[in-house]
């Protein structure tokens, strides 16, 4: 079974370490700070010679038996850091890994690093490190989880917030857990152990919200209009231009509009649209909120914004695409009527 981030720390205090080691996710400053808690105990155990392998497609899978097989002529132990990014060692290298763990050596550590990790990863290479070692995923944080992690992060570090400083931090970093690193290293610098409540806070950090249109359509399905009209802004002063973020908002407009007309058959309907079954509950709750006259109102209205914003309409392209984004939110009849 998969460990836990918690796990793996205690692990790490005490004992010797397993044969191979699987971290994988794309919350990379959780996996980075998991690798570096690793290396730093196998230090301390001896393991005081290190090889890194690159694994890449054009990556020579042989070199990693070699890596277990070849002594050191400096140390007796030795760490091999294997870097698999996207999480997919094909054939050749799934092969070449359930074998190293068959004949792992005793002296040897394997740390298996990947960036990218879902549910079309993993396969018997995953259970063979699983059996002699121990798989960490590292999945990216929830919006609700972000706080927690942020306040045990400045607790560790003997920052003492109250929750309204934690709430504030969170929502300037958007779910970036390194700016919100970053800005905790800051605040040890510049406030210390004094209590910090949210107004100090507020002026000591910068905004470090990373804006993308994929969380501007989340919020919107989710129907947080304010989150809505925060990340519309923020994108609209990185440079953002509308034509830019109407591409993939029409896509998920006529999606929920297919979905809409679907019926009772929703399951057979987010297959064909391949929508993943984390990204459902979302859906649903934005379908719950409407029916289908007022999606397809919403195509009507994307598709002005869209003319709007190439300059074949007359208007301005930002206040339209924020009432077509208060309509996916909160689908009451005034917006509704604006909308159609």
């Amino acid at each position: 079974m998969p460990t836990t981030l918690s796990a793996l720390r205690k692990h790490l205090t005490a004992g010797e370490l397993k044969p191979v080691y699987l971290l994988a996710g794309e919350e990379h400053l959780l996996l980075l700070e998991a690798a570096d808690a690793l290396r730093a105990r196998a230090r301390e155990l001896g393991f005081s010679e290190r090889e890194v392998l690159d694994a890449d497609s054009h990556f020579d899978w042989n070199a990693l038996a070699q890596a277990g097989a070849s002594m050191s002529l400096f140390a007796t132990r030795k760490l091999i850091d294997l870097r698999l990014p996207t999480g997919k060692p094909g054939k050749e290298g799934a092969a070449a890994l359930i074998e190293y763990c068959d004949r792992a050596a005793p002296d040897n550590v394997l740390l298996i690093t990947c960036t990218q990790w879902g549910k079309e990863h993993g396969g018997a290479w995953a259970a063979a490190v699983e059996k002699i070692g121990m798989f960490v995923p590292l999945r990216t944080m929830t919006r609700e989880e972000l706080p927690d992690w942020i306040a045990q992060r400045m607790a560790s570090r003997g920052l003492k917030p109250d929750r309204a400083a934690i709430d504030a931090l969170a929502e300037r970093v958007e779910g970036n857990s390194l700016a919100a690193a970053q800005e905790i290293d800051k605040l040890v610098l510049l406030h210390g152990g004094a209590p910090l409540d949210a107004q100090t806070l507020e002026d000591l950090v910068a905004d470090s919200a990373r804006y993308d249109v994929f969380k501007l359509i989340d919020a919107a399905l989710s129907g947080d209009i304010a989150r809505s009209m925060r990340i519309l802004g923020g994108l609209r002063a990185e440079g953002e231009q509308v034509p830019g973020l109407m591409g993939l908002i029409l896509h998920q407009l006529q999606a929920l509009a297919r979905l809409a007309a679907a019926g009772g058959n929703l399951s057979a309907a987010f297959r064909a649209e391949r929508i993943w079954p984390a990204r459902e509950g979302l859906y649903r709750k934005a379908l719950a909120r409407a029916d289908r006259m007022h999606w397809e109102a919403c195509l009507i209205q994307a598709a002005r914004v869209d003319r709007i914003s190439k300059g074949r309409g007359f208007g301005d392209a930002w206040r339209e695409l924020e009432r077509l984004l208060a309509a996916v939110a909160m689908p009451r009849a005034g917006l509704l009527a604006k909308v159609s």
